[in-house]
């Protein structure tokens, strides 16, 4: 890993293990949780923060490392107020808060400019780690469907809605010149490696919040139909500024149909894994062979 000392890759190890914890342990973390008092049980996540003072260096201060520190806390508080006021989980005006501000943060890159380009990535992971420590353990939010334990049913239905998606989004990727084919076989190490960044660095993250938490707040509100299209819609509409310098229109559509079968492969059975396999499939053929 070229650039990564050895304090880097362990703030990244630190960083995935709230994912991998969470994976395998979810319902044992929570419980644990419970027993805590309320106070110690808002100010824990704080220790998401300690992979960027690793990073950054205890000494170092400053904002970003006030930041990193205090965020976790205010998305617990906030989700601690949302779960009294909002039992039925329908969604509260403090869900969507959390939301923009972890989606928004993300996907514009507010927070990158404390990180070393090639680091980022664990600043995107800690802000997942907030939100899982916020929806799961706080909010004890129904119908998440994160774990780890991946299914026969959770690799059926991933690939069934991959080959839903696939002729869909060669035909129409192809004509707008938006894919272009690539006849090369990479090493089967390089396929693997390609697989596995996408599917615990990209698709895992994305599922969790886009199905995870908005279509799952939103079906409980607008119906199973409506919440597939509008997390749809806003899943494309998160890719405007990728891959270009204005609105990337030819992203934004072809994001916008693979959410829709992102969506229904989440919604099955409420399996984030299973999303997540279509998503990671996806994502690995096009770096592989279409970009």
């Amino acid at each position: 890993m070229s650039g990564w000392s050895y304090t880097a890759i362990a703030a990244l190890a630190v960083s995935l293990a709230p994912l991998f914890v969470f994976g395998f342990a979810g319902d044992a973390i929570v419980r644990a949780c419970e027993k805590l008092p309320p106070f110690a049980r808002l100010i824990l996540p704080a220790l998401f923060g300690i992979p960027y003072a690793l990073v950054a260096g205890v000494s170092a201060g400053g904002q970003w490392l006030v930041l990193y520190f205090t965020l976790p806390i205010l998305i617990a508080i906030l989700l601690r107020r949302a779960e009294r006021a909002d039992p039925q989980q329908q969604g509260n005006w403090r869900d969507l808060a959390i939301l923009l501000i972890l989606g928004l943060a993300v996907d514009l890159r507010w927070l990158d400019s404390a990180w070393p380009s090639h680091l980022a990535v664990i600043g995107k992971l800690m802000l997942l780690d907030s939100g899982l420590y916020g929806f799961l353990v706080i909010r004890q939010l129904r119908n998440v469907g994160f774990d780890l334990l991946v299914t026969k049913d959770d690799i059926l239905t991933g690939v069934r809605e991959l080959v839903f998606y696939a002729p869909i989004a060669l035909g129409l990727g192809l004509a707008l010149g938006f894919l272009h084919l690539h006849a090369t076989l990479p090493r089967p190490g390089t396929a693997a490696l390609t697989a596995g960044v996408t599917f615990f660095l990209i698709a895992l993250p994305e599922e969790i919040y886009f199905r995870g938490w908005i279509q799952n707040l939103l079906e409980r509100r607008i119906g199973r139909m409506g919440s597939l299209l509008v997390t749809s819609a806003v899943f494309g509409l998160s890719h405007f500024n990728k891959r270009a310098v204005t609105f990337n229109w030819r992203y934004v559509l072809l994001a916008t149909i693979a959410g829709f079968f992102y969506g229904r492969a989440w919604r099955r059975r409420h399996r984030v894994a299973a999303s997540a396999i279509t998503h990671a499939s996806v994502d690995t053929m096009w770096a592989l062979w279409l970009r």
